[in-house]
Order: C-alpha cells, then structure tokens, then sequence
C-alpha cells in the first residue's frame, strides 16, 4: 500500500516544478520572447506603413484623375447629345449626388433632361398584394390596344416606358412634345405611391439613364427588386434610343442590378457604369448614350465586371479626349479607383 506521504511529496515536487518553470520563463526566457514579439511587430508596422503609403499614392491618382475630367469635361463631351432628350430613372436609395453629376454631364454633352421619376419602395413590393394592386393599375392606367404581359413589376415597366420614350422615328410620338395621355399614367401611379415624377416627364424623350441605390438591397443576384430595376432598364432600352444604368463603386457589387446585369448575361443588351460616383463615370455615362446610337452598348467602369474603362472614341480627324486617354493620365485611374474604393470598404 503507498504510504499518504508519497502522495504529498508528489503533489510538492509537481507545484515546485510548475513554480522553478514560471520563474525560468518570465526571466530567463522572457528577453528572449519579448524580443521576438518586437521583431513581429516591427515587420507588421512596416507592412502597414508601406499599405498605407499605397493607399495615399492611389488617393492622389484618383483626385488627379476627377480634376483631369473636370478640367477636360467640355471638350470630351461636346456636341455628343445634341437635340437628344434624357429621362432620369431614379431608384429608391439612389446617391442625389450621382443624380446631380450625370444631370451635368448629359448637359454638357448637349442633352436637355426632361424630367425625373422617382421610384418608391412600393413598385418593386412582389407580395401577393403588393403585385396584384401593381398589376391592377398598370391595366387600368393602360391606353387603349396596349397589351402588357409578364409580372407585374414588368407589365408597369413596360407602359412607363412606352409613355415616357420615344424613337422619335416615322410613326412614333414626337420627341419633346406633350403627351396628356403620359401625364394620366404618370399621376396615376404617383397617386398610389408607386413613383414620384418631378420636372416634364410626360415630354417624350430619346433616351434613358437608371439610377441604382447606393447599397445593393441584398447580396445575391436573385433578389426581386434588382431583378425588377434590371426589367425596368430593359424595357425602358426597347422603348427609346436607349438606356444606360449607372451606379457606384460601391453599389454595383454582388446583388446590384448592375451585377445581375452583366451575371445574367444581359450586358450585351445594356450598358451599365459602375463609377458614376466619379466625374469621369458621369462622363462615360454621357458618352455611352452616345454610343448606344450606333448600336454599341458595354459594361463599363471600374469594377472587376467592368470590361472597359468607358466607350471606344470613334475614328475622327478632330483631337477627342477619351476615357481611356483620361485614364492613361493619370497612372492607370481605373486601378486606382478600384483599389481606393476597397480601403474605403476597410
């Protein structure tokens, strides 16, 4: 039988132990230790300073970048509008400063803006409800012989675009004029907090700029109300001249309707810029109006979707400034944005 005292002899040696190992290691081993924890240190502050140095070189790539698009705005977007009418499609969430800057920007091209119209909350509502009302009164509100078909986000699609756009083409209403049976549907819908039109809308335009929300209203590219603006978009394209959808940095990742456009395959069919937040993609999405009239759409931008920085210039005899030169002097600025736009995310 082990005698008691052996156990407590054991318990002694084991606590000695513990106390000799905790005495070695806060001061023979502590230099030791402390001194590599200082060496790991150094290595991750050098490594930020050297992030953050990138950071600030970008910074200064892309101010370079708004200042050079600002300064040369005029002459890289002069006359490309001209006689051309814009509606502005405006999702709920929408940057007012993006409304503000492509406004501008399609003024300089040349363009009159005829008016806004103002999406609410209530137009992309696909509840049971929230359908059947939509559907009920885009019905009603319809003009005689115009048959809708499809959802209900896209049958109320459909007429506004019908009612707001033109071709301006033989047999089509006239570009600029007053349309009373356009004003009726307009009101109509506003009426039932569906929309909120402001300036003259019910002036037929040519083309289209949608405006999307500033945040993707969820990440995954199956969300109802992307899929229902990207309907929008669509039908607004076939009903005019044509449609561009801009969007920000920000807002164009997964889930945005810019992202369900260009993973849906769509793309080939309509033009989106994702740095409208940017003076230089409100430039492009003045010029790839432009560009739609000669039947050339793209996914344009900065983002990792995005194929190109902006259109194409046109051959021409006359010295144009281009999106792709706008960029190119300023030390690859579409990189810059993309990557400015992250460390803002961080």
């Amino acid at each position: 039988m082990i005698d008691f005292r052996y156990h407590l002899v054991s318990i002694v040696a084991i606590f000695l132990a513990l106390a000799v190992g905790l005495l070695l290691g806060s001061t023979v081993l502590r230099p030791y230790a402390l001194r590599g924890l200082q060496e790991v240190s150094k290595g991750q502050q050098h490594e930020i300073d050297s992030l953050l140095q990138t950071r600030d070189q970008l910074q200064r790539e892309v101010a370079a970048g708004n200042e050079f698009a600002q300064t040369n705005a005029t002459q890289m977007l002069h006359q490309l509008l001209d006689g051309q009418r814009v509606v502005l499609v405006v999702a709920p969430g929408a940057p007012e400063s993006v409304t503000s800057g492509v406004t501008q920007a399609l003024g300089m091209a040349g363009a009159s803006v005829t008016g806004q119209l103002q999406f609410q909350e209530p137009f992309f509502d696909t509840s049971p409800a929230g359908s059947e009302k939509l559907a009920q009164l885009a019905e009603h509100l319809a003009p005689l012989g115009m048959t809708l078909s499809g959802s209900a986000q896209a049958q109320a699609s459909e007429l506004i675009a019908n009612m707001v756009l033109t071709k301006d083409g033989p047999g089509q209403p006239v570009a600029g004029q007053r349309d009373s049976a356009t004003a009726a549907v307009l009101n109509g819908l506003a009426a039932e907090g569906f929309l909120t039109p402001t300036g003259d809308p019910w002036d037929r335009a040519t083309l289209a700029v949608v405006i999307t929300p500033a945040t993707p209203p969820a990440t995954n590219d199956s969300n109802a109300a992307s899929q229902a603006l990207v309907t929008l978009a669509q039908q607004l394209n076939l009903a005019g001249l044509g449609t561009v959808v801009a969007g920000t940095v920000a807002g164009s990742g997964p889930g945005s309707a810019i992202d369900v456009m260009r993973a849906g395959g769509r793309a080939g069919h309509l033009t989106s810029v994702d740095n409208a937040d940017y003076p230089i993609g409100q430039i492009v999405v003045a010029q790839s109006l432009a560009d739609l009239q000669h039947g050339h759409s793209g996914s344009y931008g900065v983002t990792s979707t995005a194929s190109a920085a902006g259109p194409s210039p046109p051959p021409s005899a006359t010295p144009t400034v281009s999106p792709s030169t706008a960029t190119q002097g300023t030390a690859s600025t579409r990189t810059s944005h993309r990557s400015t736009a992250r460390s803002a995310a961080r």
